[in-house]
């Protein structure tokens, strides 16, 4: 009798459910992006023309580092999309409560996107737009299944960065898609390219993220081994250092099947060395969040600013352009800064906004009779519970 209860206790220990480590390293991924979009931003805003000197290390370290801010930003975000969405993956499309709060999410980014920036596509618009192709090729997943999906958004962003071959060419102010809405228009080459982040091509580092997401759901139990980072450095290394090399491979085998093709996939080798370097970046917090990421709380502010990169963003586009207020920082010291004025200057806004992430579950609770109304509504109307 005592064998069996004691069998009995160590079956029922065995079969409780595993609690699901978080990956604290997507957080991190976009805590440090949108830390450096609010230095870049600022930057970019604030620093005189006179210091503008691409020769000088210092600039260049910087706008080295600011090109790589965005396809970032735009990589985790459909990879974090993906990887949550996959959870519930054997659920229907519409009971997947990822796939409601996903349109609501482009609703909201598309709305707040107008709001901060009615003039432009901006990245708000860029994201809504990558979030709802991946509800589409998710959708279209559930239809076809003996495909991979991974490669469904691999082929949606190989594709998306080499329609910008055909974009590239369009004479500068020239619209497309030819007669429709000039908004739409402007998402991809609007006139007077008011598109900041186009669709063309900067969806295809949704699409890549939505990638890197289906794979770590597929391979999940890989991510904590010692060569799932360096799988992911060695792949990235290969195409940042060899973008030229590779794309012109993939001319060679397009030219043996359709010879009368006459772009170039040689030419996007700047994309992709965006992409490697992403891949570099992600490998180098794998490594982190594996060996150190118990010591990292989930709770902490460094994380928390990952988890609230919307209400960083609006905000900061109200403070510094004046977004809806008509008013920002930059109507005080646009491009009149010196170098060590400008640096000062990004400290602060960013303290602004790591002291605002601190104390910002405090201003919910103060804003809730009014936060929260809001949020049920939007809730209800999206079947989200």
């Amino acid at each position: 009798m005592h064998r069996n209860t004691s069998n009995l206790s160590a079956e029922a220990q065995s079969i409780q459910p595993t609690k699901k480590v978080r990956l604290k390293f997507i957080d991190m991924a976009r805590s440090i992006a949108i830390l450096l979009m609010l230095e870049g931003h600022f930057v970019d805003d604030s620093l005189a023309l006179f210091y503008r000197d691409p020769s000088h290390p210092a600039y260049a370290t910087w706008a080295f580092i600011r090109g790589f801010t965005a396809p970032v930003f735009l990589v985790v975000t459909g990879l974090i999309f993906v990887y949550l969405l996959l959870k519930k993956r054997e659920e229907g499309y519409f009971k997947n409560i990822r796939v409601r709060k996903g349109f609501k999410r482009v609703i909201e980014l598309f709305f707040w996107g107008y709001m901060v920036q009615s003039y432009a596509f901006h990245v708000l618009e860029c994201i809504a737009s990558g979030i709802l192709l991946i509800l589409i090729i998710y959708l279209l997943y559930k239809l076809i299944r003996f495909i991979p999906l991974w490669v469904y958004f691999f082929t949606a962003g190989f594709a998306l960065f080499g329609f910008y071959l055909f974009m590239r060419e369009l004479p500068e102010g020239e619209p497309w898609p030819y007669d429709t809405w000039k908004y739409i228009q402007n998402a991809f080459h609007g006139p007077g390219h008011r598109a900041i982040f186009p669709i063309v091509p900067w969806v295809g580092f949704t699409m890549f993220g939505a990638m890197i997401g289906a794979l770590l759901h597929d391979f999940h139990g890989h991510i904590r081994k010692w060569y799932f980072p360096l799988f992911f450095f060695v792949t990235g290394a290969l195409v940042y250092f060899f973008p030229k090399e590779i794309l012109g491979a993939v001319d060679s085998f397009v030219d043996l099947f359709a010879p009368s093709f006459s772009y170039r996939f040689v030419y996007l080798d700047w994309i992709y060395s965006k992409v490697g370097m992403v891949f570099m970046e992600l490998s180098v917090l794998i490594f982190i969040d594996n060996k150190f990421g118990h010591k990292i709380k989930d709770g902490g502010l460094f994380l928390k600013i990952g988890q609230n990169t919307l209400t960083i963003y609006i905000l900061h586009m109200c403070l510094l352009y004046g977004s809806i207020t008509s008013y920002g920082l930059n109507d005080l010291f646009h491009k009149k800064l010196g170098p060590w004025e400008t640096v000062l200057g990004a400290s602060l806004f960013i303290l602004f906004f790591v002291l605002l992430i601190k104390y910002l579950d405090w201003i919910k609770a103060r804003l809730a009779f009014i936060l929260e109304p809001i949020r049920k509504l939007f809730n209800r109307i999206f079947f989200v519970s």
